[in-house]
């Protein structure tokens, strides 16, 4: 199908890319002007914003409690945003959508972004972020049943990440992951994925930003050949835990999120691939209003449920 027409409507009106430098207190601060007040969102059981204290240092982070329940499980979410860019505050109604429709307590992580923080900063925020939220179970009011990780784009980098490192660790309470149109190839060569070359210009994300965009990440010492940067090169994958893999058809993302899937698949690992037809990249963040989008909490739900 096509691009959806009101996604396509509002790409009409964006401005063009910015010559020169990427200025990312700009770019940020633009981000931030957007996120409505506190009166006109999602409302919930209660939002709270805490402190972890963790082995990376103190991260902030945010919690929300769907219900007046004593006991919820957790799922850990780290916003997108090419590792420089989203916030708790910009990625806020994605939090408040997952924890209504799952039912289960989210803990948002304001992880350290690039380029004031180098590789891993980010992804040993979010790696200990995670370790706290299981050792905190009993202040968080973890039920301890479930403990998921979700993330769209370069949040889903990390959920893959944090995913893999723990197995290595030997740190087994994670119990599902979640990826929202991952980024999970940080190697840009468009001929390694055919969605490179079809969806490279007029659907929002383009091809050719995808380098200047993640620059900050690489410059600071992220190796697009390592695993934990790119977690499709990971050459074993089993004993990860099962996913769900969320793609938009008109992303130039969507190859290598729907091979991961694949070889997640081949390892022994349950993995559910869902794209979205009509979509491009970020429309969990941006279009999940739409009701043909917005059904994506509930498949998450319902994933979380079975798996």
């Amino acid at each position: 199908m096509p691009l959806h027409p009101e996604i396509a409507t509002f790409l009409t009106t964006l401005p063009p890319a910015p010559e020169g430098p990427l200025d990312p207190v700009a770019m940020r601060a633009a981000e931030e002007a957007h996120v409505p007040p506190v009166e006109d969102r999602l409302p919930l059981h209660a939002v709270e914003d805490l402190t972890a204290h963790t082995a990376s240092g103190d991260v902030p982070v945010r919690v929300y409690t769907p219900t007046a329940a004593d006991r919820h499980g957790l799922l850990l979410y780290f916003h997108g945003g090419a590792f420089f860019l989203g916030s708790l505050e910009t990625h806020d109604h994605v939090a408040r959508s997952l924890a209504k429709e799952t039912g289960l307590k989210v803990v948002s992580v304001g992880y350290r972004r690039a380029p004031e923080a180098a590789f891993p900063a980010g992804l040993d925020d979010c790696c200990a972020v995670t370790r706290w939220a299981a050792e905190r179970g009993e202040d968080l009011g973890w039920d301890g049943t479930t403990l998921a990780l979700a993330g769209d784009s370069s949040g889903g980098t990390f959920a893959a990440a944090v995913a893999a490192r723990a197995h290595d660790e030997g740190f087994d309470r994670i119990t599902h992951q979640i990826l929202y149109y991952p980024s999970l190839d940080l190697d840009f060569d468009e001929d390694r994925y055919a969605s490179l070359r079809e969806n490279a210009v007029g659907y929002g994300l383009e091809t050719a930003g995808l380098k200047p965009f993640n620059a900050f990440y690489l410059d600071s010492g992220a190796d697009p050949a390592d695993p934990l940067v790119s977690p499709v090169k990971r050459e074993d994958l089993g004993g990860l835990p099962p996913a769900l893999i969320v793609t938009a058809e008109f992303d130039p993302l969507r190859d290598e999120g729907e091979l991961y899937g694949r070889r997640l698949r081949e390892a022994g690992v349950p993995a559910t691939v869902s794209r979205y037809a009509g979509a491009g990249h970020g429309f969990v963040q941006h279009f999940s209003w739409i009701p043909a989008y917005h059904r994506v909490f509930a498949e998450t739900r319902d994933f979380l449920a079975r798996s």
